[in-house]
């Protein structure tokens, strides 16, 4: 596929994450069941799709151990992020959340080996600014911007480690076995606070359709659907498009819950400054590309 093929996917994806904080707020479990089902769902939904495709499972014990690490961190930030949504409001997760680009050029040259981007850590600086004018308005919601920011950090990192294992490996199955690792470390946490009872499994049916919903369509396919373009775009790049997750969140959030999702002007601003950096990054990265062809 072309890069604008992978670039629409990415958008695609986006705009199915953005339904996510939604999904999240809307269903009444605690974050942690909520992800331990979430990832349940997603990882069987992976396991019948590598069946029909008839992918091999076998893996190595390396990669078993790769896999396994980062699952333990995705399963981490959907935890953190849920808490946050549940503490705050939508907007305030969300828009906090768009920080992940300033963790990602920060981990990124550690990670891949790369060398450091000026304008990619002055784009990280202007997100810091905006994140200081959230902090600075909304203080009521400083809980849930910290747990966003820490669900931030997290994203950033197992996406920068997923930019490297999708290039040893098939994005279906890195999807499986990171989502099945995700699942049974949330299970392990369950077991040992003494929450893995039979009142788990009381869950409503419109909770249960809300989680069939993520667990499928947010999450399987987009998961499989993020790590795959990153065969074509950078983690920065994909980090910074993301940002655009908070957009569609916040409009929708403010459709369907009115007066409780409005914030004060400075928020809105805050989050403004943070946004306005994905198109700062698309309008700097293609002048990159233009130069390195102009010079091929």
């Amino acid at each position: 596929m072309s890069r604008g093929n992978y670039l629409g996917l990415l958008h695609l994806i986006v705009l199915i994450f953005g339904f996510t904080g939604i999904l999240g707020k809307e269903i009444t479990l605690g974050a942690v069941p909520l992800v331990w089902f979430r990832t349940l769902i997603a990882a069987i939904t992976l396991l019948v799709f590598m069946a029909y495709r008839k992918k091999e499972f076998k893996i190595s014990k390396l990669k078993v151990l790769r896999y396994a690490g980062v699952g333990i961190l995705i399963a981490a930030h959907w935890i953190t992020f849920f808490e946050s949504i549940k503490v705050s409001t939508v907007s305030v997760a969300l828009a906090t959340m768009a920080s992940v680009s300033l963790f990602v050029a920060l981990f990124e040259p550690i990670v891949t080996k790369k060398k450091l981007v000026f304008y990619e850590i002055l784009l990280g600086a202007v997100v810091v600014i905006g994140l200081i004018m959230i902090f600075s308005f909304e203080t009521q919601y400083t809980l849930g911007i910290t747990l966003a920011l820490i669900s931030a950090a997290l994203a950033a990192i197992f996406s920068t480690l997923n930019s490297v294992l999708i290039k040893q490996g098939d994005s279906l199955r890195i999807g499986f076995y990171e989502l099945l690792f995700g699942f049974i470390s949330v299970g392990i946490y369950l077991f040992f606070t003494g929450d893995m009872g039979l009142e788990l499994f009381d869950v409503s049916i419109r909770d249960t359709v809300l989680l069939l919903l993520l667990g499928t369509v947010a999450t399987a396919f987009a998961f499989v659907i993020g790590v795959e373009v990153m065969k074509e775009l950078s983690p920065f790049t994909v980090a910074l498009t993301i940002n655009l997750e908070p957009v569609y969140s916040i409009v929708l959030a403010l459709l369907i819950y009115g007066d409780d999702e409005k914030m004060t002007g400075g928020f809105y601003l805050g989050a403004l400054i943070i946004l306005s950096t994905l198109f700062v990054n698309a309008f700097l990265k293609r002048k990159e590309r233009k130069h390195q062809r102009a010079f091929k």
